[in-house]
């Protein structure tokens, strides 16, 4: 037997399949893993039947079917106020996490930083350290986890090639503000580095704000790859279908990663989003009050447990502290609330490289109003 030597030797099973699992095998309500229990929109099913039909089940281009990248390009315009390049500044990938990959190959090199901030997206790290990369991870401090610009530039070096940010952000649910880009945007004016702005769930803000996208300020775009997700958007997580928009030089280089991971995505599926986006455009304004209804409902049944929250600002996950109901730490705690509860969590130390000094974890209410009263309902009884 050859064992290899690994190249990512922190990297096991993940939280999310452990917890779903075991929710599985304990009949538990799986408020964890970050997926809808219900459908996307019926006219998109159906159209992506209709296409299949009609043949359309060959490679797709490369960089998207065209009738896509006009759909992104105009929803752009619309909601962020920037005109993009239909073929020169949007590429469809194979999902949001493969677009956070190909952006992060094809700019950092070996010996490069990254700076990530903690809590953070599982995918990051071993994305960086696949192309020889460190990951600089600065924790963000509860309970709002804002980030720390004066911490930010303290940690910037001559080796900083990229900062990643995630905005709603996943698990904790805090948003980037405009204060925020302008911090940003003076600390990296006159240095070459680049930004990766992980915007999939750019769509669920809450309580009226607006969505401040790196594609709203002129100065950081132009260093930018900004990635979505069709997925988090229209309740198709399974389809795999993101994209990301970055300027012109920017998107030839992760054109170059992109075409050999996976060359293209899903033709019928590619046209029946692109029919949606054209004859639904609504969906996409109507979403944050759809989450909300299901955010604030889950919270208003959670309010008489022994959790405390404040109510997320977006994401579909709302973090409560336990530290009133057990002392364990947080991936114990989960198993316990699996096991004694009946009802799924991910706990917060996991997007963490240091275990911060918190007793949070993360609930997904993305699910039918009838799970979230059934879920509350055990977690009230705790």
């Amino acid at each position: 037997m050859i064992y290899p030597h690994t190249k990512l030797p922190k990297v096991g099973t993940t939280i999310f399949s452990v917890m779903s699992q075991m929710a599985a095998e304990h009949n538990a309500i799986n408020l964890s893993q970050g997926f809808p229990d219900f459908d996307g929109p019926s006219a998109l099913l159906e159209a992506v039947g209709r296409y299949i039909a009609q043949g359309a089940n060959q490679y797709a281009p490369m960089t998207g079917v065209p009738a896509l990248r006009e759909q992104i390009a105009q929803k752009v315009a619309l909601l962020y106020g920037r005109e993009v390049s239909v073929d020169h500044e949007i590429t469809v990938t194979s999902g949001a996490t493969e677009a956070l990959f190909a952006a992060i190959a094809a700019v950092v090199r070996a010996d490069d930083e990254v700076i990530i901030f903690d809590p953070a997206y599982d995918s990051y790290e071993p994305a960086i350290e696949l192309n020889g990369a460190k990951a600089v991870r600065l924790q963000l401090q509860a309970p709002d986890f804002r980030v720390n610009w004066d911490e930010v530039s303290a940690h910037i070096t001559d080796k900083t090639r990229l900062i990643i940010l995630n905005s709603p952000h996943n698990p904790t649910g805090t948003t980037l503000d405009a204060d925020d880009l302008e911090r940003l945007a003076e600390l990296v004016e006159g240095t070459d580095i680049l930004l990766l702005g992980d915007e999939v769930y750019e769509h669920i803000v809450f309580d009226n704000a607006p969505h401040h996208s790196l594609l709203t300020h002129a100065q950081l775009y132009e260093r930018s790859f900004v990635v979505s997700s069709f997925g988090k958007t229209y309740h198709t997580t399974g389809w795999k279908v993101g994209y990301c928009i970055a300027p012109p030089a920017l998107s030839v280089e992760l054109r170059k990663v992109h075409q050999y991971l996976t060359f293209s995505t899903s033709t019928p599926m590619q046209l029946a989003l692109a029919d949606i986006m054209r004859d639904e455009p609504q969906h996409v304004s109507e979403l944050p009050a759809f989450y909300q209804h299901k955010r604030d409902l889950f919270c208003d049944l959670i309010q008489p447990s022994r959790f405390k929250f404040t109510p997320t600002s977006g994401t579909y996950f709302q973090c409560v502290d336990y530290s009133a109901i057990s002392d364990l730490p947080d991936v114990e705690f989960c198993k316990w609330l699996i096991e004694k509860a009946g009802v799924a969590a991910i706990p917060v130390s996991v997007f963490c490289e240091a275990p911060p000094d918190i007793r949070l974890v993360r609930f997904c209410f993305a699910k039918s109003d009838e799970t979230l009263r059934a879920a509350a309902e055990r977690i009230c009884a705790i």
